[in-house]
């Protein structure tokens, strides 16, 4: 026995070095297990004893550095100078698929005193052994690049064709094209759904910055979020915002292929994609905002203070007992600076205020006819705006092919590149206008059905603003109320300018006083 053990001790020491190209091959694949199974056997047949194994399960590109087991593997060499060690591998491939590494890797393996073996090539200290490996090693970077540039052609011939051949979106996933043809995006419910609702409410108006389209996604418990804490990265949502894949529609700048009608449904028109990045070109980012403003103080930053016009902040204040909720100005130079007012001052009587924009049932009858004869109207409207829409976009298309023809012609790059980015833009303009032109005139259905939810919310604002949520508190506040009330903390609410509807409503009072007041 002590006998086995000297000739184990005086046995070569050996480290195993392993590679697949990704993680799905370490996992599926097997790879990672047969390679260190075949190099375990070689080291056995010839009498090495194997010390550690380094597993990867990446590309690297070539450069052996950017490889998690490779690194491990030359510190483990530095650990250990006075020692020398066989590095063993499957096949050159796995060694380095490019050339000028293959030769650095051989020197930084020589340096640490390790020589390396392989089950498929046997290197040679010769002129002709070296030739013969370099041939080698180049081939294999001639294969590695001629693989990268065949799924690169492939994948952009994709895109061309209208398929997002990147990882899916948030909102989206890959199923199998029916047919065959790869894979095609398809909403992924009910994440979908909610990032429908964020980019319409961005376009709309509805959040008016990036940390409310953030609040809003933070709160849905089917979107995957970025952090531990259950919160999104600013990033996160302007990459959203900006994602035009959410349109319908495909595009590969680094490939340099313009946007392209894609195979997939969008979650929102090209026109409201357009209205989203106008507001994100206009607008700044917004600061992190607090985490108690939904909940606790919906009227902040909406109620103004009579003193100065400005709208007031809110904040909970610590007494000796308890914590009590307060709203207060807090601009400079203004009389009612940190003046604290209650909180169920300022918002009870904000509920008294939208409880009188209730009017009375008997005006049904003539919001009803109002209402349809104002559909006709828009709707004579919309037919000759697709009339016009249509002649704008057959001007648009001459215009387009003659910059294309200038661009045929011009010699100029700097005269070339600015017409390229005119074209661009004019294409983006040409997918708005196409979209207009389709648009189908509404049915009778839909005016139901619109009529529906305007009574419905004409009835009873504050019954909707009462058991909403934050977003929901907002749409009222926005839909009922034309500017933001002034608040006197001594006198109350001033006069309050309501929207155009409450204000025909109230005009309609006037007349006949039946508004419930």
């Amino acid at each position: 026995m002590n006998h086995a053990r000297n000739i184990l001790a005086d046995a070569p020491a050996a480290l195993i070095y392993c590679r697949v190209s990704d993680k799905k091959q370490k996992t599926q694949g097997g790879g990672l297990q047969s390679q260190e199974q075949r190099c375990r056997k070689y080291a056995e047949e010839r009498g090495y004893a194997v010390e550690m194994v380094f597993p990867d399960d990446i590309t690297g590109e070539g450069d052996f550095m950017k490889r998690p087991g490779m690194r491990a593997m030359l510190a483990y060499l530095e650990a250990q100078p006075a020692k020398s060690f066989v590095v063993i591998f499957d096949d050159l491939k796995r060694f380095a698929r490019d050339t000028r590494f293959h030769l650095e890797l051989r020197s930084e393996l020589a340096s640490r005193g390790a020589s390396v073996e392989c089950l498929n090539f046997k290197f040679e200290d010769s002129p002709e052994g070296k030739f013969v490996e370099t041939m080698m090693a180049a081939t294999g970077q001639l294969e590695r690049e001629q693989n990268r540039r065949q799924v690169v052609q492939k994948m952009k011939a994709r895109v061309e064709n209208g398929y997002w051949v990147f990882r899916a979106p948030v909102g989206y996933k890959h199923i199998p094209a029916k047919g065959g043809g790869g894979k095609v995006l398809v909403p992924d419910e009910p994440v979908a759904s909610f990032v429908r609702e964020a980019l319409e409410g961005y376009a709309c108006g509805r959040f008016a910055t990036q940390v409310e389209v953030r609040r809003f996604l933070e709160r849905s418990p089917h979107f995957p979020k970025d952090r531990a804490d259950g919160s999104l990265r600013p990033m996160t949502i302007t990459r959203l915002l900006k994602k035009v894949v959410y349109a319908g529609y495909v595009e590969a700048p680094k490939w340099k292929l313009p946007v392209l009608k894609g195979q997939h449904d969008g979650l929102i028109s090209f026109e409201t994609f357009q209205r989203i990045q106008d507001n994100l070109e206009g607008k700044k980012r917004a600061p992190a905002a607090r985490k108690d403003y939904h909940v606790d103080f919906p009227l902040r930053g909406f109620v103004a203070c009579e003193s100065c016009g400005n709208v007031m902040t809110a904040a909970w204040s610590t007494g000796c007992r308890k914590r009590y909720a307060y709203y207060r100005c807090e601009t400079r130079g203004c009389e009612a600076k940190s003046k604290c007012i209650p909180r169920g001052k300022v918002e009870d009587g904000f509920k008294d205020i939208l409880k009188s924009l209730t009017p009375s049932r008997k005006l049904f009858g003539l919001v009803k006819a109002m209402f349809a004869d104002a559909w006709d109207m828009r709707l004579a409207q919309a037919q000759s705006e697709r009339d016009e829409w249509k002649r704008q976009l057959k001007a648009l298309e001459k215009q387009i092919n003659d910059l294309l023809d200038r661009l045929v012609e011009t010699e100029n790059r700097t005269v070339a590149k600015k017409l390229e980015e005119r074209i661009d833009q004019l294409e983006r303009q040409k997918i708005v206008l196409a979209e207009k032109a389709e648009k189908k005139v509404p049915t009778k259905a839909k005016l139901e059905e619109c009529m529906e939810l305007t009574l419905k919310f004409l009835s009873n604002p504050w019954n909707i603003y009462k058991n909403g949520d934050h977003a929901a508190k907002q749409t009222v506040l926005k839909l009922a109320i034309a500017e933001p009330p002034r608040y006197d903390r001594n006198s109350g609410y001033g006069t309050i300018k309501t929207a155009f509807p409450f204000k025909v409503l109230g005009d309609l009072t006037g007349q006949n006083g039946e508004m419930v007041l």
